[in-house]
């Protein structure tokens, strides 16, 4: 069992026998003398893909969830049907495009550092890693004197993500981005 406060975004609980991950959390700090600070969640259901908020205190209590990650390589896509490969077992798998859509723009061919999760030997999901290199496809010419501290303009990545980058950041640069946030992070 875990406590409310110490879950951390990404983790993995079991709510009525399904895993779920937490997507976002918020913290609400009482006012009030006495008063007990509150959680705000966003989990996912790994299987329906649905969203489930929860507001609970820090004490409420959450059964780990039991699945597995594997190390897992994107291979290619074909007709909306991505296939991945498991890099222990070499075994591949299938998932549709509604199983990935939260990879979707980060997701380049022959891409490895992904984990799948698997529960009762069902993928459940795909994860990226914390940070991809993409390439930026489409931007805004230099301006003179573009500063790194200057404004942010937008740019087209190579998987079709647009991000805000800064005014120094030309078109065939490659950049590091958090996908977490899907913002940009440095130059790669």
């Amino acid at each position: 069992m875990i406590r409310a406060c110490d879950l951390k975004r990404g983790g993995f609980v079991e709510m009525n026998g399904v895993p779920h991950q937490l997507d976002s959390m918020q913290v609400t700090n009482p006012s009030a003398r006495g008063a007990a600070t509150l959680y705000h969640f966003r989990f996912r259901n790994l299987v329906t893909k649905q969203k489930l908020d929860q507001t609970v205190k820090g004490d409420e209590l959450y059964k780990e969830a039991d699945f597995e990650i594997r190390p897992t390589q994107f291979l290619y896509e074909n007709q909306g049907t991505y296939t991945f490969m498991d890099q222990e077992t070499y075994e591949q798998f299938d998932l549709n495009k509604d199983d990935v859509t939260n990879l979707l723009p980060f997701l380049l061919p022959e891409m490895e550092d992904l984990k799948a999760i698997i529960s009762e030997g069902k993928v459940l999901a795909v994860e990226p890693p914390q940070k991809v290199t993409l390439t930026i496809e489409q931007c805004d010419p230099v301006m003179k004197g573009a500063s790194a501290t200057g404004r942010g303009k937008p740019a087209r990545c190579e998987t079709g993500l647009t991000v805000t980058v800064p005014e120094y950041i030309v078109m065939g640069e490659k950049i590091v981005i958090e996908t977490a946030t899907g913002e940009f992070v440095s130059r790669a």
